[in-house]
């Protein structure tokens, strides 16, 4: 998730190295959350010192024996103002997470502008690519024909690019990762 901070600092720069990706944030609709929330914000404090305030007056005119009935109805009734900004603010915060965990990483300076992997770079090369005399497998071909990786019920779960590890492929995985963990030498 991107720092909100930096979307609260620097929205139109931010949506500009979006768009490297193809992705369009909607920077009126995230400034209007982000100035009522600011709003919001700001009326809850003071609501929040007001009864604190008062509060405080309670205390001292009980100690000094005079009637709070009156003081008493007011703090109540900035409780319950100041619920309904709180609920109203949390409703607002909301929002704006929304947004936010929907905005992808932003791009590296150095990323093409492109909306898929055809429209990548190759930078650089090492080596020969190895030729054999057969057909060769990609390995999700094999893992989808063994049974042991599902990415129609991944992409169902999460989205795309994930996969479901099932039966012995899964027993693998989870092996490899124990004996990595295991053998693992702390510094």
């Amino acid at each position: 998730m991107i720092d909100p901070q930096l979307l609260r600092s620097d929205l139109q720069q931010v949506s500009e190295q979006l768009l490297i990706k193809g992705y369009r944030l909607d920077t009126i609709a995230y400034a209007q959350l982000e100035s009522k929330r600011k709003v919001l914000q700001v009326a809850t404090e003071e609501l929040q010192a007001t009864r604190n305030a008062r509060s405080k007056e309670i205390g001292k005119a009980k100690s000094q024996g005079k009637s709070v009935d009156s003081l008493l109805h007011e703090v109540a009734a900035f409780g319950a103002k100041l619920k309904a900004a709180q609920s109203e603010l949390e409703e607002v915060k909301a929002a704006l997470v929304q947004i936010t965990e929907s905005i992808p990483n932003i791009p590296d300076s150095s990323v093409p502008a492109g909306l898929s992997e055809e429209d990548n770079q190759e930078i650089s090369r090492w080596g020969e690519p190895r030729t054999y005399d057969f057909e060769v497998k990609d390995h999700v071909d094999i893992g989808e024909a063994s049974g042991g990786l599902d990415f129609a019920v991944a992409t169902k779960i999460a989205s795309s690019r994930f996969v479901v590890m099932k039966g012995q492929t899964a027993r693998m995985h989870r092996a490899l990762i124990q004996f990595m963990l295991d053998t693992h030498t702390s510094d």
